[in-house]
């Protein structure tokens, strides 16, 4: 079935009228009735009632509508990412949790663009289950998370490794900083569990995120704690915006790479691999500015 015919009954479906739809879509009212017919035979139901100009969905019609956009949508996505790669010798899509986009990555893809040259990149922001979702659709070249996939298709190993530090707006020490607005940073589901282990009896936290960027603008707003990436705090502790909890160690989490053993892209993926090998994490240029501002 052609795509069009779809884009056609979405078009009638927003118009209600055959003559404004032609008319959008730059085809004759008989084309457009023709495409009408035509899915109506397929799908062997009316998707219209017609009273004169008086143009309804049928129930059917209104079922069809969400599977339609899905289609068009669909086809378009593929239509500009071919259209992408058509201009490059090579395309990889790298994903990642937003913690790591935030503490890591963004760097690593400056890297990355930078020493590899003919290559078109796709870079996205996902959750976990979202990236393993993708890797197995083939929709994702390279992801990064905290936790490995143990899925067989799957290599995953350990690639790097951040520090997270306790930070607070106030000179503090760890038997006081929970106490006031500690914002928990979900760092990944070991980091859940060491968590417990580590502050098994601090109050309920203030706020919970995914991400260290909400985190981090929060307390700075607000005031409070928590834990963050040395490397995302470093200008607001040397511009005394933030302090380290005293007594408080240093927290090490480990950063995994993933993606598809049999991967058509799999020589990319490897250089791609090593030049993140090379990568440290360092604070991103906005969140640098941010942190001399007050200067």
């Amino acid at each position: 079935m052609d795509v069009k015919v779809f884009q056609t009954f979405l078009e009638v479906a927003k118009e209600k009228h055959f003559g404004r739809a032609s008319e959008n879509l730059y085809i004759t009212q008989a084309a457009v009735s023709a495409r009408i017919k035509q899915l109506e035979e397929y799908f062997d139901t009316r998707l219209f009632t017609r009273h004169r100009n008086n143009i309804q969905l049928t129930s059917a019609g209104q079922r069809l509508v969400g599977y339609a956009e899905v289609m068009v949508s669909t086809l378009k996505q593929a239509t500009f990412d071919l259209s992408l790669e058509s201009n490059k010798a090579l395309q990889l899509t790298l994903g990642g949790t937003p913690n790591i986009w935030d503490a890591y990555l963004q760097n690593g893809l400056s890297v990355v663009t930078d020493s590899l040259t003919g290559y078109g990149f796709v870079a996205e922001s996902l959750g976990r289950e979202q990236l393993n979702r993708k890797l197995l659709e083939r929709t994702l070249d390279v992801a990064f998370s905290f936790d490995p996939f143990k899925v067989e298709e799957f290599k995953s190993h350990q690639i790097a490794e951040l520090s997270l530090v306790l930070v607070s707006t106030e000179p503090n020490n760890i038997e006081s900083a929970f106490n006031s607005k500690y914002v928990y940073v979900d760092w990944g589901t070991q980091f859940a569990f060491e968590h417990a282990d580590r502050h098994p009896n601090i109050p309920a936290p203030y706020l919970r995120t995914s991400t260290g960027r909400i985190a981090l603008d929060f307390v700075l707003e607000k005031g409070g704690c928590a834990y963050l990436p040395a490397s995302l705090v470093e200008p607001f502790i040397e511009s005394e915006q933030l302090f380290r909890v005293e007594g408080a160690d240093e927290w090490a989490r480990p950063l995994y790479i993933s993606y598809r053993k049999n991967s058509t892209s799999l020589e990319a993926i490897l250089q791609v691999e090593s030049l993140i090998n090379t990568v440290k994490p360092t604070t991103s240029f906005v969140v640098q500015q941010a942190g001399e501002s007050v200067e």
